[in-house]
């Protein structure tokens, strides 16, 4: 690989600048993107290499801590990368062990004196049982390709507007589609609104059996409606309610569901779900309540690694704590023999099988199905799904 060394060097001071300048108080993505504002000097190329650099670098989680920030970055694209200029001029030795397999590159970090494997994703010993802790830790190394959810009216003209565009994917199932990771979509004026950016395991969260028409189910933990979204495509009969705790996530939604062409009559409510809400929902009781759940997010952390080391263990005991506090106030409003859905993007234990058995023990629901849904031995999200009845 023929490089510029001092290219190499402009690109090192771009990441060492973005990486002094994040405060760490609010996700990267959100930080990168004014960072770049800011310096309008910078052209495309150089915003791929900083965004690349930054991101490898903080998907060591907090491996290797006690060596430089460029040492670090050097292991960080080694194994991130197949080929690295990084790599080519501080480490020109490691450039030919760049193509092996992950678990080659790791043994030979070893024989460098790189102990590195074991402190990727730190919190291991949280993890629900049915999760890989070795495979799931080592995921993060890997940015989770670009998934979307197309209507089975509008496959052929999206599959057509990408195939186009030259942009490459893959019908993963259903309406389920894969596409590499960066993927820019929002340019391809004809497929607006035909589709939804949508995470695999997220698509395959609401596997219930069919609803009857009429049925009314509450979203109670809304947000900006993808779960509603996903509810009304397969269900477009349901009367259906949508709460959130700020007003302008519910016009979010709204704007949502404008682009998507949702035809469903939905209702919305601002409710806290840690208060009593009793004079706010009328009597109402619901045939089915999805509650997808604040939570550690820790299953989405191969989209977000910088939460890899800024994440405190002790943040998952105030999840849980809220998630108890929505799930009482919820299941209130369930009817005799209703579905509670109950969802999270994390993968610990605590806020999933626990919770699950939290809501059997001291609420009396049964649980149906569901369980961790694996999305790091495929490019994609990890979650928690589960089908409760009321008896």
């Amino acid at each position: 690989m023929v490089i510029n060394p001092r290219r190499v060097e402009q690109q090192l001071r771009n990441f060492q600048r973005a990486i002094e300048a994040y405060d760490n108080k609010e996700p990267f993505a959100r930080f990168i993107t004014r960072f770049f504002k800011a310096n309008k000097q910078m052209g495309a190329s150089d915003r791929r290499m900083t965004s690349r650099l930054c991101y490898n670098f903080f998907r060591l989680g907090r491996s290797v801590i006690d060596l430089p920030t460029v040492d670090r970055l050097v292991v960080a694209e080694f194994l991130c990368e197949t080929q690295s200029p990084v790599v080519t001029l501080y480490q020109p030795e490691w450039a030919s062990c760049m193509a092996a397999p992950l678990t080659e590159k790791l043994h030979f970090l070893n024989t460098q004196g790189y102990d590195v494997k074991n402190r990727f994703f730190p919190f291991t010993s949280y993890l629900s049982p049915a999760i890989e802790k070795e495979q799931f830790s080592l995921s993060h190394l890997v940015q989770p390709d670009l998934f979307i959810r197309v209507s089975q009216h509008y496959k052929g003209t999206v599959e057509r507007e990408l195939a186009e565009h030259g942009i490459s994917f893959e019908q993963v199932f259903g309406n389920a589609y894969r596409l590499p990771s960066g993927s820019n979509l929002q340019h391809i004026r004809k497929i607006e609104g035909l589709y939804e950016v949508q995470d695999l395991s997220s698509q395959q969260s609401l596997e219930i059996p069919s609803l009857k028409q009429g049925e009314k189910w509450w979203d109670a933990c809304a947000g900006s409606g993808g779960k509603s979204l996903l509810l009304v495509n397969r269900w477009p009969h349901i009367d259906l309610l949508v709460s959130d705790i700020r007003l302008s996530i519910l016009r979010n939604l709204d704007e949502r569901f404008d682009k998507a062409n949702v035809k469903t009559t939905y209702r919305k409510k601002i409710l806290d779900l840690t208060q009593d809400i009793g004079h706010l929902m009328d009597g109402e009781v619901f045939d089915g309540i999805l509650v997808d759940a604040p939570c550690s997010g820790s299953g989405t952390w191969g989209r977000t690694p910088e939460m890899l080391s800024q994440f405190g263990e002790e943040r998952i005991q105030t999840f849980v704590t809220l998630q108890h506090q929505i799930v009482d106030t919820v299941v209130r409003y369930l009817k005799p023999q209703g579905a509670l859905i109950y969802i999270t993007c994390s993968v610990f234990e605590a806020e999933n099988e626990q919770l699950v058995h939290y809501l059997e023990e001291e609420h009396g629901l049964v649980m149906e199905d569901g369980g961790i849904i694996k999305g790091y031995n495929r490019k994609s999200d990890s979650m928690f799904a589960a089908r409760l009845r009321k008896i």
